[in-house]
């Protein structure tokens, strides 16, 4: 089964305490070693970036972006003017913001699960959010 994930997978894995950060670090072991088919959007990289550039400097940001990216067996899904254009109908039809619409129309454009803390993806229709 593919699994879509989130932003606030790795930012959890990266910046929380305890049971947060323990569920994120197994989904990510999970990914390097294989075990799960997981894909994720370009922006991910993005949100990342800048929370951690906007709390810890451009430094970490930079290091934590290039570790990221190295990261195996985890796909990134590029943004086409399908997805955005999936992501303005999300964005317009349940009202959430429009980097949780791309999140949800990356996801639906490969038919997958999303792996999130985020509970606005519970309001979408044809999209199943996975608790961490």
């Amino acid at each position: 089964m593919k699994r879509y994930i989130d932003s606030n997978i790795f930012l959890n894995a990266l910046l929380k305490e305890k049971k947060e950060k323990e569920n994120a670090v197994k989904i990510i072991e999970n990914i390097v070693s294989g075990k799960m088919e997981a894909f994720t959007s370009a922006l991910t990289w993005d949100e990342i970036t800048y929370v951690l550039k906007k709390f810890f400097g451009k430094e970490i940001a930079e290091k934590q972006g290039s570790k990221f990216l190295k990261m195996p067996n985890l796909e990134l899904i590029s943004t086409t003017k399908d997805i955005i254009t999936k992501s303005q109908e999300i964005f317009v039809k349940y009202q959430i913001n429009p980097r949780d619409a791309i999140h949800a129309a990356s996801a639906m454009s490969i038919n997958a699960d999303i792996i999130s803390e985020d509970s606005d993806f519970d309001k979408i229709k044809g999209i199943k959010r996975i608790h961490a």
